[in-house]
């Protein structure tokens, strides 16, 4: 733990955090922190994600067979990086993965998730011409492959096994299975009669991340589709036993984060959290959205927002976005841009619900520039300054000092103004 490089990383994130080095290798030693970063690679913005620390969030970007478009993928990956994201996951499916993901992995100054069962299916129709023909070789074969590459961290479907299938198939669910890597994990499976590699040799999944420092990422291949079928028995079933993977991960002195649902309404949030925590050691959590209806494609990105604040502030630590085209099409570069804002604006105000000093400064800090009606520090200061400063240049108003919404009727210039008059002349 205490190389060179990780010692730079830790300085710098206990600067960002106002945290201590002790702080943070204290809860790294308990599991509470990760620090995704490959050895292979240098960080120039690393994180640290767990308890105690501000709420992270995810972009995912990546390529579909429909869309190949490498330099699409690089705008997605600027926009990320411009506006505020934590970490970039590269979820490619269509075209050279390799080279998209070499590509992308040169460019990108913050740490680099992948998801490899992708590249393991794709490679195994092309090669194989059939998905189910795919060995555990060849699993372990990409694990390498994107570990020397100097990926930072993979989510790893291991959590789902043939007990958990048992409990799939006694399970009326509407959705089934959405997962894309859950479902070609469960496809080779029931395929081939076989034990889910990733379960069943999890101790090579664990030497291979311990050699270049990867950092686990349990993903939930059994999540819930629907708030319907949120905190069911096989949803549970695969927390239980990445709980198991977790120790043994731990053990070893690997990193380990959980992956989450998925789509919870409002009232089952915190006991998702609370049993995450309690049966993964407090492992940091990983939660993507979570989307609290079904009912609003085209504005997923809010209902994740709303899922998002409400898990982070109950002890989710990391956000996973969801774009406004979630469910309905690759994401564009506004998609990418809205999602991830919108995530953003959940972490930050689960943080200040939370206490985190950093939050509540800058609130209180926007504040005073609000009253003092400063636009330009308003703007600067911003979650999104882009947006802001569109918004004010747009207007046509003889009030300088204040917005076209009040004009003259300003209520902040108003008071500043009597306050003054009643300092001079007191009652």
């Amino acid at each position: 733990m205490k190389d060179k490089i990780t010692m730079l990383y830790l300085g710098i994130i206990a600067k960002q955090e106002a945290v201590s080095i002790d702080f943070l290798l204290e809860r790294i030693k308990d599991g509470r922190i990760v620090i995704p970063h490959n050895k292979n690679r240098k960080l120039l913005k690393p994180c640290g994600i767990g308890e105690g620390l501000r709420t992270k969030v995810n972009v995912n970007i990546g390529t579909s067979p429909d869309l190949i478009d490498i330099s699409l993928e690089l705008k997605k990956l600027k926009i990320a990086v411009q506006f505020g994201a934590d970490t970039v996951m590269d979820l490619s499916t269509g075209g050279d993965l390799k080279k998209i993901r070499r590509v992308l992995l040169k460019e990108c100054p913050i740490p680099f998730g992948t998801v490899p069962i992708y590249q393991v299916a794709v490679e195994a129709s092309k090669k194989r011409k059939d998905i189910s023909k795919m060995k555990a070789a060849d699993i372990f074969e990409i694990l390498e492959e994107k570990a020397e590459d100097g990926v930072d961290f993979w989510t790893i479907h291991a959590g789902i096994n043939l007990d958990s299938l048992k409990r799939l198939r006694n399970q009326d669910r509407i959705t089934s299975v959405v997962s894309r890597g859950g479902t070609l994990t469960i496809e080779w499976m029931v395929r081939n009669k076989k034990e889910n590699p990733l379960y069943e040799y999890f101790d090579r999944v664990i030497e291979i991340a311990k050699r270049y420092n990867i950092t686990l990422s349990l993903g939930d291949g059994l999540r819930p589709g629907s708030i319907s079928d949120a905190t069911d028995r096989p949803q549970i079933q695969e927390l239980i036993t990445l709980g198991e993977l977790t120790n043994k991960a731990g053990q070893s002195g690997v990193a380990v984060m959980i992956e989450g649902p998925g789509h919870v309404p409002l009232n089952q949030i915190e006991s998702n959290v609370v049993l995450e925590k309690k049966l993964c050691n407090r492992a940091p959590f990983y939660v993507l959205g979570p989307l609290v209806t079904d009912v609003a494609p085209g504005y997923d990105h809010i209902t994740s927002a709303i899922g998002g604040a409400l898990a982070a502030f109950y002890g989710a630590d990391f956000l996973c976005y969801v774009t406004p085209s979630e469910h309905l099409r690759i994401p564009s570069l506004e998609d990418v841009k809205e999602g991830l804002i919108a995530s953003r604006i959940a972490a930050h105000s689960a943080d200040v619900a939370k206490g985190i000093s950093s939050a509540i400064d800058w609130d209180k800090r926007f504040s005073e520039f609000r009253k003092e009606r400063n636009w330009k520090a308003q703007i600067k200061n911003a979650l999104d300054p882009t947006r802001p400063a569109e918004y004010r240049e747009s207007i046509k108003s003889s009030f300088d000092d204040v917005c076209s919404m009040c004009g003259k009727y300003c209520s902040m210039k108003s008071m500043e103004e009597l306050l003054k008059r009643v300092l001079k002349n007191p009652y």
